[in-house]
């Protein structure tokens, strides 16, 4: 019995002319996903996208779990594929859902058909189908309002499909159709969830993490890479830049106001993420800041660090507060990562009194006592780059 996986697309159906786009792109994210699964072949047709395998041993199990995880598919299911005629729909049917109906008390059939030419209408499949399975499996009753299974028929383009439940997926917009932008990604729990957030509205994602050893350990770095890699899960690949901090650290606390550390030290790594950002092709910079929630953080403070870039600061969690952070971490398998206490960069020289309204000529006196053109050029040719897949 042959079985494909069937995807609905739900917001691409919005974009009009540019749908086709946005498919192809989301083709292209399934097929890198599932390259060393087995050959598949993928297509397209009437708002839906259909994976079949082309080998006996695919693994349908790790399949559903990598496509859960694409930006852009609204739902998906395991489906039978059927002859267009009813004697193989009720035939296959009741083969294909005896695993999953056997355990059920009660069950409704809806039925979609999207081919026209089809001789039965949908409440006539529904009838038909419905009478089959209550001969077949005696313990069934029909439930229309809250069944335990709804069993679905579709009557496409290319064949009849037999499925149960649909499987809700990860939303949103496949990664690549909204450009690509650099995340300032700490150890925290804020930047993970700001990246993934920002890849399902579509963003392909380059990294930018600051780095001060001795200060910071190499687990502090390894923890970073680990939050990343759960982010390409959804994401996929993504380009790390690793900047080395420690000197200009050194320099700001030895020549600037105690109160402005964490200002400065966020005025120069905006300075710095930017001239990278744009090196790998970024239109924009993305940061995890929630307003208010730290000293660094309040507007006054924001206006500051965005002054020294003209690039777009995208600031996903700006107006969530940190439960509702911390649900998205835990959804996307970040959290426990999170808060293992490695330091990063931006705790390690956290004044005892930060300046929670400072303006930006007040940051620009500070910081006199800096080299910044000078800072900035040496972390940037120090930078090391590598691959998180």
């Amino acid at each position: 019995m042959k079985e494909i996986i069937l995807i609905k697309n739900g917001e691409l159906a919005l974009k009009g002319l540019n749908r086709c786009t946005f498919e192809d792109i989301m083709i292209k994210n399934i097929k890198r996903r599932l390259k060393d699964l087995g050959k598949v072949e993928i297509r397209k047709a009437q708002s839906a996208i259909y994976i079949e395998p082309k080998e006996e041993n695919f693994d349908f199990e790790e399949a559903l779990e990598r496509v859960s995880l694409i930006f852009g598919i609204a739902a998906f299911s395991r489906a039978c594929v059927c002859e267009k005629n009813m004697e193989d729909i009720l035939s296959k049917s009741v083969e294909y859902l005896a695993d999953t109906l056997k355990n059920a008390k009660t069950f409704k059939v809806e039925a979609k058909r999207s081919d026209k030419k089809f001789p039965l209408k949908s409440p006539e499949i529904c009838r038909e189908l419905g009478g089959v399975l209550l001969s077949h499996f005696h313990h069934l009753k029909v439930d229309v309002h809250n069944p335990d299974v709804t069993v679905n028929v579709e009557i496409r383009d290319f064949s009849a499909y037999v499925r149960a439940e649909q499987i809700q997926g990860a939303g949103g917009l496949p990664v690549g159709t909204a450009g690509t932008a650099s995340i300032l990604i700490s150890g925290g729990i804020d930047s993970p969830v700001a990246a993934w957030t920002m890849a399902k509205r579509g963003l392909r994602l380059n990294a930018i993490h600051f780095a001060s050893p001795p200060y910071t350990s190499a687990r502090a770095e390894l923890k970073v890479k680990t939050l990343l890699s759960k982010v390409a899960r959804y994401s996929g690949s993504i380009n790390l830049a690793i900047v080395p901090f420690t000197d200009i650290q050194d320099e700001i606390a030895n020549n600037c106001p105690e109160e402005y550390f964490t200002l400065i030290m966020r005025r120069m790594m905006m300075r710095i993420a930017q001239k990278i950002a744009r090196d790998s092709g970024s239109l924009a910079l993305i940061t995890g800041e929630s307003l208010g929630q730290v000293a660094s953080q309040t507007l006054p403070a924001l206006v500051t660090t965005d002054i020294v870039t003209n690039m777009p600061v995208l600031r996903p969690l700006i107006g969530m507060d940190k439960e509702e952070i911390i649900t998205i971490s835990r959804k996307i398998d970040a959290f426990e990562t999170s808060i293992l206490p490695y330091e990063d960069c931006c705790t390690v020289f956290t004044p005892k009194h930060p300046k929670t309204r400072p303006t930006v000529e007040l940051c620009e006196k500070a910081e006199e006592g800096l080299d910044i053109d000078r800072l900035v050029e040496e972390a940037i040719a120090n930078t090391e780059y590598t691959f998180i897949d």
